[in-house]
């Protein structure tokens, strides 16, 4: 501001003494008012173009005005120039800082406006439904290369990147994309080594897409971070009903997070927490929300730690279910009390079809035991006690008991690497005139020392 008011000045004076001797009275009575000082008002800061075209205007006028006019406007400004001097001293602030200032407040206002037209043009760009434009603006967020498979797939209703080595960084760009994505319906993500920042990712990602059912996260190195995460996230969702979480490094207090969450969410239909080490504390904890859930069919807990107290109150847990149809307990460590449980639970649950109990331990008494609840069981059809040391005695008495039940709905049986001998393979015989589509399946039969015939 003081800058354009020297070179105003400066370009005044030439003029003054130029045009002093020329003018006429006329002029001097229309430029009269200017030797009366204008009316104060409230300064404000301008442009450098408001100051240049102020310049020229009041250069342009000071040729034309009285020599009279023209000292009084010379001594107006000189007032002012004091006047805005003193302010500037008592201030601390000089000529340079008011020029800063000056093009602080031009640079401010372009920047606003170059602000402003970036979000017209997003405004104004397509919608994209696939979600591609944002996954590459986020890929170069998180500084990773962009999966062309996934450029090419994520229109599809199914996608399946098992192996591709995404890492957390890129299951976070992958998540941006599919925030938005409304074509999928199925997600496979199977061993791409996403751990527990990854699994946030995915879980943040899920709380808001309301289209994808089936999602398979195994094999990820998720832990505790990432079951904490997924379990938050279905207590929000409403769509998903299929989840795998196999293979995941889920201890006790993984499981922990996830039973929680199976007390409240009724929609997840079926959960794969198989291949992980989840123990006996956990399972206790996991009876008691598979006897609240309201929500889930199929639930796998092979190949994990459970047995002793765990084994008894998940057995207990699947006696008060009146929804689970499948459970898969394979390769734990039931033992004697768990399948006698087991047996248990099976009198009072009238909804599970197919039990899987294979390779756990179990001995001929706690096979005999077990089939207590197939003597009153009318829903089991497909039962699997393969690979455990119940040998000939346990098989046959496991036919026995549902020899007996003239309601049972029993359909395929399964011992598979357990021998058998004659006894059992007359007994098979006779319950098939009972129950014609009944199949069994072994490990061969052991052949006894017979007289011959004469």
């Amino acid at each position: 501001m003081v800058v354009g008011k020297k070179l105003a000045k400066e370009s005044l004076l030439p003029s003054v003494l130029e045009d002093d001797d020329a003018e006429t009275e006329s002029e001097r009575a229309q430029l009269g008012g200017i030797g009366s000082r204008p009316p104060s008002r409230p300064r404000k800061a301008f442009s450098r173009g408001s100051v240049d075209q102020q310049t020229v205007t009041r250069s342009g006028s000071g040729r034309h005005s009285s020599p009279e006019g023209e000292v009084s406007v010379r001594g107006e400004r000189k007032e002012e120039e004091e006047e805005e001097e003193e302010e500037e001293e008592g201030s601390g602030v000089g000529d340079g800082d008011s020029q800063e200032r000056g093009k602080e407040c031009v640079i401010t206002a372009a920047d606003e406006d170059y602000d402003t037209d970036l979000e017209l043009g997003d405004v104004k760009e397509a919608y994209d439904p696939t979600g591609q434009t944002r996954y590459k603006e986020a890929c170069r967020m998180f500084n990773v290369v962009p999966v062309s498979y996934f450029l090419k797939h994520m229109g599809n209703t199914e996608l399946t990147m098992m192996h591709h080595g995404l890492g957390p960084q890129g299951t976070k760009a992958l998540a941006v994309s599919l925030v938005t994505n409304t074509s999928l319906l199925k997600l496979n993500l199977r061993d791409n080594c996403m751990e527990g920042t990854g699994g946030a990712a995915m879980a943040e990602m899920l709380k808001e897409n309301c289209y994808i059912t089936e999602v398979d996260l195994g094999e990820n190195r998720l832990g505790e971070c990432g079951a904490q995460t997924l379990s938050s996230m279905l207590q929000e969702n409403t769509t998903l009903v299929s989840l795998s979480m196999s293979g995941n490094e889920l201890a006790d207090r993984a499981a922990q997070h996830l039973a929680q969450t199976l007390t409240s969410n009724t929609k997840l239909e079926t959960l794969d927490l198989s291949h992980n080490t989840i123990g006996d504390a956990a399972g206790q904890v996991l009876g008691h929300a598979i006897a609240e859930n309201t929500g889930l069919k199929s639930l796998s807990l092979a190949w994990n730690c459970i047995r002793g107290k765990g084994a008894v109150a998940l057995a207990k847990g699947l006696g008060a279910n009146i929804f689970l149809r499948t459970l898969d307990l394979s390769y734990n460590g039931l033992g004697k009390d768990g399948a006698v449980a087991l047996g248990e639970a099976l009198k009072d649950n009238n909804t599970l079809e197919d039990l899987n109990i294979s390779n756990n331990r179990i001995p001929p008494e706690g096979a005999i035991r077990f089939t207590m609840g197939l003597k009153v069981n009318k829903t089991i059809k497909k039962l699997n006690m393969g690979r455990n040391p119940i040998q000939t005695a346990g098989c046959y008495g496991v036919l026995k008991a549902i020899q007996g039940n003239a309601e049972s709905a029993m359909e395929c049986l399964d011992f598979s690497d357990i021998t058998v001998n004659q006894d059992f393979e007359d007994l098979y015989v006779a319950l098939k005139d009972i129950f014609p589509n009944i199949r069994v399946k072994h490990g061969g039969r052991i052949d006894t020392f017979r007289k011959p015939k004469a």
